[in-house]
């Protein structure tokens, strides 16, 4: 491989301390005798996979999963390339520890764990100064932006300015998965206060000490970001991370037709939950358009999970209502009926005739449960976005299987603290019939002598491919049709390779992600979203953007 030559003007300790840059002992002799780093730097010249076996030796001295994402974050903060290096060789261990589940963790201890400055904090104390704090941003051509502002995080709820741990870990699977070069990527964490009183009265927490802001105030600053944003960088790709339900959606709404953007929680969710159930149904070999689907859960992530399963019932060939007939969502209140004057504009289109009611011989003033629907519908697929832990009971669990010969089982909440079943019981309960996937990771489970494989139904299988197809075909939007289509390519995907599996081993995440990228460029382009051009030179752009840890030679340029 041709090792690319890059000019730059730090030198010594500056470039030492600038982690896109710094290599370490990997510096050549001429290098350290031009960039005046002799004597700075042990005398030893080491390649970058000397470094990384170094680097892992260390990281498996530490016990814990925070302390080991402590030092990670450290490698990320001083040597870039070498970080996404050590990631590479080490995904599958790895990706637990950057991302869920122990981003969680980091994220409610963001300030106690602080070590190095990242990304940027848009405050609303500095609501006046937005294009001045958005130019100091250290990186200039930025392309992805990952954007929240801490009210939502996970399963966790308000971790005020401690969200930021999220755009951070998004960012990296960006790279590490879907090869978007970290000089390109922002971590952004909307600063307007925290309702979480713990927080507020720590004495470490380094956020505003203020109640969060609301109503008018909060969306004309959460609008004045995005300007500001759009401004300094027109084209790139700002994906919305962990917003509360009452802000997600409708800022979503606002601007997925202005600029090109979307929600993991809703869309990105709804991706790799639609991709996952795609594959089941290849499995059992029962079309998605024949099945019925029970959510526990419904808010943002929910009802955007059900959307995408309506939109794919569609394309295969049924009508919207009957796709909405087949969906069941069931939240505190109860399942979903359009009786109820409590449903929020999302949930009002997936609510069930409260006729069913009389069909089902259910009273109109008592509640159903999830285990009454079950019982009355006989469902194939069950999912969990409650953050609820232990919600799918024994009885919930017999009563699936009791109801379907192989039910797809999704408890999908995060982190693994939060999860309503655990994969093994799931299996013990159904007695080895079930189909398992797991927001979190969680691993294989052994029953009555055979290995049951459990599918982490990660959002890290979609975002990077798309991130990836926006920046190679230019797109100017990420459209519903884009995500459709990124499902059903991570579905085709597991069928061409033959594996047994429901979603791909985490170790081919890179080529999962450039599949998805093609399909999602040419989606685009049939769209008009994106420029114009033939599949295999998009594909080939899509390799040429693909960036890889490897270190550049370096040549000075003169101050």
């Amino acid at each position: 491989m041709k090792i690319e030559t890059k000019y730059i003007r730090q030198a010594g300790n500056t470039l030492l301390h600038t982690p896109l840059l710094n290599k370490g002992n990997a510096f050549s002799a001429s290098e350290r005798k031009q960039f005046n780093l002799i004597g700075l730097l042990p005398e030893c010249i080491e390649t970058i996979e000397e470094q990384a076996h170094r680097s892992y030796v260390q990281y498996s001295t530490m016990v814990s999963p925070m302390r080991k994402h402590i030092f990670l974050r450290q490698i990320q903060d001083t040597n870039e390339t070498l970080y996404y290096r050590l990631i590479n060789n080490h995904v599958e261990e790895m990706m637990p520890i950057i991302y869920t589940p122990t981003v969680g963790d980091a994220c409610q201890r963001f300030s106690e764990i602080y070590r190095r400055n990242r990304g940027i904090f848009l405050s609303i104390a500095n609501k006046y100064s937005l294009d001045e704090i958005i130019n100091n941003a250290p990186n200039q051509d930025v392309k992805v932006i990952v954007i929240t502002d801490g009210e939502r995080i996970l399963g966790l709820g308000d971790q005020g300015i401690g969200g930021m741990g999220i755009p951070i870990g998004k960012l990296a699977l960006y790279t590490a998965c879907g090869g978007i070069n970290p000089e390109h990527t922002l971590p952004i964490v909307i600063d307007v206060g925290t309702n979480n009183s713990a927080l507020l009265s720590d004495e470490l927490y380094m956020g505003s000490r203020n109640q969060r802001i609301s109503g008018d105030e909060y969306n004309d600053f959460i609008n004045n970001c995005i300007k500001a944003l759009t401004k300094r960088w027109p084209k790139a790709l700002i994906q919305f991370e962990d917003f509360a339900q009452t802000n997600a959606m409708p800022i979503l709404q606002r601007y997925k037709d202005q600029i090109c953007c979307f929600n993991d929680d809703i869309q990105g969710t709804a991706a790799i939950s639609v991709g996952t159930i795609l594959s089941a149904a290849k499995k059992t070999g029962k079309k998605l358009s024949e099945q019925k689907v029970v959510f526990s859960g419904a808010g943002s992530a929910g009802c955007g999970i059900a959307e995408a399963i309506i939109s794919q019932m569609i394309s295969e060939g049924i009508s919207e209502e009957q796709a909405r007939s087949q969906i069941f969502m069931i939240d505190r209140w109860g399942l979903l009926d359009d009786s109820m004057t409590n449903l929020i504009n999302f949930q009002q289109p997936l609510a069930q005739k409260q006729t069913i009611r009389d069909d089902w011989g259910i009273d109109k003033t008592q509640q159903i449960n999830l285990i009454d629907v079950i019982k009355a519908v006989n469902p194939d697929i069950l999912i969990g976005v409650t953050g609820v832990a232990g919600l799918f009971t024994k009885e919930i669990i017999e009563a699936m299987a009791a109801g379907c010969e192989q039910p797809l089982i999704m408890p999908l909440s995060n982190p693994t603290s939060r999860v309503e079943a655990k994969p093994s019981d799931i299996i013990n309960w159904t007695k080895g019939t079930a189909i398992v996937a797991t927001g979190s990771p969680f691993d294989d489970v052994m029953y009555d002598g055979q290995k049951f494989p459990i599918a982490q139904c990660n959002n890290s299988y979609i975002f990077p491919g798309i991130g990836l197809a926006v920046i190679a075909s230019k797109a100017k939007r990420v459209t519903e049709q884009m995500l459709q289509e990124s499902s059903i390519a991570l579905a085709d995907y597991i069928k061409d390779s033959g594996s047994e599996r429901l979603l791909p081993p985490l170790a081919e995440i890179q080529q999962v992600s450039k599949y998805i990228a093609l399909r999602v460029a040419l989606k685009a382009m049939e769209q008009g979203v994106a420029t114009k051009l033939k599949p295999e030179a998009i594909e080939a752009k899509i390799e040429e953007e693909f960036w890889m840890p490897e270190y550049c030679d370096y040549r000075r340029i003169a101050s």
